[in-house]
């Protein structure tokens, strides 16, 4: 289904999604990032991780698999290395105030890694990018969620992993360059989607209970399976890239799959590194402007209008949003309406 044709004021929805979130019980620190982060996400085109994961956060926070207040528990902490204990606080809050963190230490430490484990969802990765890249910093996430495992290794075909997304921001002499991809084929959220739709994938990414190819994500709801980034011919590529995940998020969190969690839940690995720690912003902008600009000059094959760099569409996307509006995917905003009777917050 396509968007809906009603455009919304960017910074409206955020007050909206804020007072939602507050409502529910979030602190005002927590609903304020929660909803920036699903609010960002839409901007960036991120649909299915934006403010259509509203709804599912506030069934969190009323059934308590979200924890609405506090702060993270210390696991260890040594200046440039950090790992905290989550405690099912919301995701996005978590993840943000991490990478804050880690900036704040980047110039002191030149990388600084914190790994979090037992959080909540945290929506779309490219979201938090800016906060690093702004300042000029490269900036790695990972994420992944030991509670799940709708992707199966490759060969297999019973479910180990989450799709495992891992992200980038590059910093260039232009816009940064922004990477987020997942280890899977495609995502749990996106076949979520086609089957309230009713619809299925152009392709055959999912595989059902006994192994056989399909474009029809109802399989998941029996047994089957997402596909390894690659698919049935690669697939051997994201299998790898879901392991590497894994190590990094649940293996430096000390949360994970051996530990049999329940429920919602979400390992994150995130590093800031300042390149004047290492060659020098100058040198490392130039490896990068040159980088873009070759990607960007390359002959286009048949077909294709021209080569564009990873988060090139998010930003043009967000550039246009924030003057047309949000056009918000195709039922979000009655979801809210909901829930904002639900909760008694002014819906005008």
């Amino acid at each position: 289904m396509a968007s809906d044709d009603t455009r919304h004021d960017a910074d409206a929805l955020t007050d909206l999604a804020f007072a939602l979130f507050k409502a529910a019980g979030l602190d005002p620190d927590k609903a304020h990032a929660v909803a920036e982060i699903l609010v960002e996400a839409d901007l960036m085109g991120h649909t299915t991780h934006g403010l259509a994961l509203a709804p599912w956060y506030l069934e969190s926070i009323r059934n308590g698999v979200m924890t609405k207040s506090g702060a993270p528990k210390v696991i260890s902490d040594r200046g440039a290395c950090v790992a905290w204990d989550g405690l099912r606080l919301p995701g996005a809050w978590l993840t943000a105030t991490a990478m804050d963190l880690a900036v704040a230490r980047a110039a002191t430490y030149g990388t600084v890694t914190i790994a979090i484990g037992n959080s909540h969802h945290i929506g779309c990765l490219a979201a938090y990018l800016t906060r690093a890249t702004d300042r000029g910093y490269m900036a790695l996430l990972a994420s992944s969620s030991p509670s799940g495992a709708s992707v199966a290794p490759f060969g297999g075909t019973r479910g180990v992993f989450t799709p495992n997304p891992i992200a980038a921001g590059i910093p260039t002499d232009g816009d940064p360059i922004l990477i987020d991809v997942s280890a899977s084929i495609t995502t749990n959220n996106m076949s979520s989607r086609l089957i309230a739709e009713g619809r299925k994938f152009e392709h055959q990414w999912l595989l059902d209970r006994e192994g056989n190819p399909t474009n029809d994500p109802r399989v998941l709801n029996d047994g089957g399976t997402i596909l390894p980034a690659g698919g049935l011919d690669h697939g051997q590529k994201g299998y790898a890239l879901a392991i590497l995940v894994e190590a990094l998020t649940q293996g430096l969190a000390g949360f994970g799959r051996a530990d049999k969690p329940e429920g919602t839940n979400a390992s994150v690995f995130l590093q800031v590194i300042d390149p004047t720690a290492f060659a020098g912003e100058a040198a490392f902008v130039s490896q990068t402007g040159w980088l873009a600009d070759a990607c960007r000059t390359n002959p286009p094959r048949q077909g294709v209008e021209r080569v564009r760099l990873p988060g090139e569409s998010a930003a043009r996307r967000k550039r246009q949003a924030l003057v047309q509006g949000i056009a918000l995917h195709e039922g979000v905003f009655d979801k809210l309406r909901v829930e904002a009777t639900r909760l008694g917050v002014d819906f005008t």
